[in-house]
């Protein structure tokens, strides 16, 4: 018999930090589309503070901000977990999402091996109070278009 797997969309960043909002509002907007039923939660914490997050779930989507400053603001991409790499001097958050999932693998907690980020490339994620760029909240119904896509296809995998 198959069986529904498990399908989590976390957003993550601070409202209160112009483009680092961007997460949020998309986590929100695809909550108030697929109704009270779907698994959505978002999130300003960094570190071990995700780990209720992530665990027991079989596909975790992650809708978040980067700044690579090889892009320009508004730019999506959708990234596996295999294909983000580590910052060289580490997290700015210390201890990031990857560190925080490879630890728990490593613990044996029950953290989804499928990982699916989108990452909308930021202007600025520092201005408290500032205005979110108008580039990146253009790109906010594209990133809830993809979110829907990717929890449908999750969803549809065997759990």
């Amino acid at each position: 018999m198959e069986t529904m797997a498990r399908v989590r969309l976390l957003g993550l960043g601070n409202e209160l930090l112009a483009d680092d909002a961007f997460g949020v509002r998309v986590a929100r907007e695809v909550q108030r589309r697929l109704g009270p039923g779907a698994d959505v939660v978002t999130s300003s914490a960094a570190g071990f503070h995700l780990l209720d997050d992530v665990i027991d779930t079989d596909h975790l989507v992650v809708v978040d901000t980067v700044q690579t400053g090889s892009a320009r603001p508004g730019t999506i991409r959708v990234l596996n977990e295999d294909q983000v790499r580590p910052m060289p001097d580490g997290s700015p958050h210390f201890l990031g999402l990857f560190d925080v999932l490879r630890a728990a693998r490593k613990l044996g907690m029950q953290v989804p091996a499928d990982v699916v980020i989108i990452a909308v490339e930021a202007s600025d994620c520092t201005t408290v109070g500032g205005p979110m760029h108008p580039d990146v909240g253009s790109a906010i119904n594209h990133a809830v278009e993809l979110s829907q896509q990717l929890i449908d296809e999750a969803g549809r995998a065997r759990s």
